[in-house]
């Protein structure tokens, strides 16, 4: 089957370079923009946000016991627990669709159950503070609101479908596992291997951290300014604390850990970002499929304005926080306010870069359902909100 399918991708690379027109002016900057979205992504987020992620889900793999993990996500789990850690996961890690990729992808494969995995690989990006603030700042405070209100109940919603939808599945995937006493390290107490995770996390949030406009509030102006300087700070504190705590056996497991998810994720990400911008292009510059399109199909509040919505918003790739000048700009050329909330609420959870690699971790049939209820609910809150504010 492995063979297959290089077989397939070399015909398809070959189709490509002999049927597509490059001679057409379109086509050349449709691809000049998927290598330019693809630089773009290099330059802002690999080392600052994916980089990190990658170490993070490393860490999970190697340094929390599967015991844990099922203690708190698996699908024997508390369900309270475990869906209201998950589905407010966002308020801390501020990271797009596609970093938030290895850390689901790392607790997913450590044991944790559909239901929460996928509350958690929705709430990721879609429950950033500061994007709820500027939300409100930009588009009006109702608009913030919902977006909020939405985004928490999505994430909830979400994984408790795919619990249920996939139970069968799940209960096979975890028939083996059973719930062990969480081992003594003799090298190291809870509360450093929680100290260690932390610092990570922490790292990843400055590191990540996204200018703020202008306007913002001071404090989201003082962390900006201040981000690079505790980053150094946090990595130094990082780098005593594995020399300090960790052994050389186990500073290996975590290395070659990270390299695994990286081997695993990194190619279909930057395949995804490439048909991406070939696709729909960089915010401002046209590709194949024209903004102005998307702009004037999603005028109203019917149903196929919503729905068209949401299923551009699954589809585009947007970095944290740029979803909301590019829906500025959508508004102001006459988007619904309904069209505005649903790409809200579909478009920073998913990109078709994020459902490339999600394929890759849970499987197509899963990848499809997850994408489909996002889309169904975005949709659906998408109209209940235009039918009250126009």
């Amino acid at each position: 089957m492995q063979e297959r399918s290089k077989l397939l991708w070399i015909i398809g690379l070959f189709a490509g370079a002999y049927f597509i027109p490059w001679d057409h002016e379109i086509m050349r900057r449709s691809g000049l923009e998927a290598f330019l979205m693809l630089q773009d992504y290099a330059r802002e987020h690999v080392l600052t946000c994916l980089i990190p992620a990658f170490f993070i889900a490393g860490a999970i793999a190697v340094f929390v016991s599967q015991a844990s993990v099922l203690k708190y996500f698996g699908a024997q789990a508390k369900k309270v627990l475990a869906y209201s850690v998950a589905s407010v996961s966002g308020a801390i890690l501020a990271v797009c669709s596609c970093t938030v990729l290895p850390l689901f992808a790392g607790i997913y494969m450590r044991g944790a159950g559909i239901g929460p995995a996928t509350a958690f690989l929705y709430s990721g990006p879609a429950i950033n503070v500061l994007a709820i603030v500027l939300t409100a700042r930009v588009l009006g405070w109702q608009m913030g609101l919902a977006r909020a209100i939405g985004a928490v109940s999505f994430a909830l919603v979400i994984g408790l479908l795919m619990a249920f939808i996939f139970k069968k599945e799940d209960a096979a995937r975890t028939a083996g596992q059973f719930y062990l006493p969480d081992e003594e390290n003799p090298g190291r107490s809870l509360w450093q291997d929680a100290g260690f995770m932390l610092v990570m996390v922490l790292i990843l949030v400055f590191a990540a951290f996204a200018r703020p406009g202008e306007g913002d509030a001071t404090i989201w102006q003082f962390l900006f300014g201040i981000k690079w300087y505790v980053t150094i700070l946090l990595l130094g504190v990082l780098g005593l604390m594995l020399k300090a705590w960790f052994v050389q056996e186990e500073r290996k497991a975590w290395v070659a850990s990270t390299w695994d998810f990286m081997k695993q994720i990194a190619p279909l990400l930057a395949a995804g970002v490439l048909v991406a911008g070939f696709l729909l292009g960089r915010p401002g510059h046209p590709a194949l499929i024209p903004e102005s399109w998307i702009a004037g199909l999603v005028g109203g509040n019917s149903f196929f304005a919503n729905f068209f919505a949401s299923l551009a918003g699954a589809l585009m790739y947007f970095a944290t926080l740029t979803e909301i000048p590019i829906l500025e700009g959508l508004v102001g050329a006459g988007m619904g306010q309904g069209p505005a909330l649903a790409l809200l609420l579909a478009g920073p959870a998913l990109s078709l870069p994020n459902m490339i690699v999600i394929s890759g971790v849970i499987g197509i049939k899963k990848t499809a359902v997850f994408s489909l209820l996002v889309i169904v609910m975005s949709t659906a809150a998408g109209m209940f909100y235009g039918s009250f504010f126009v």
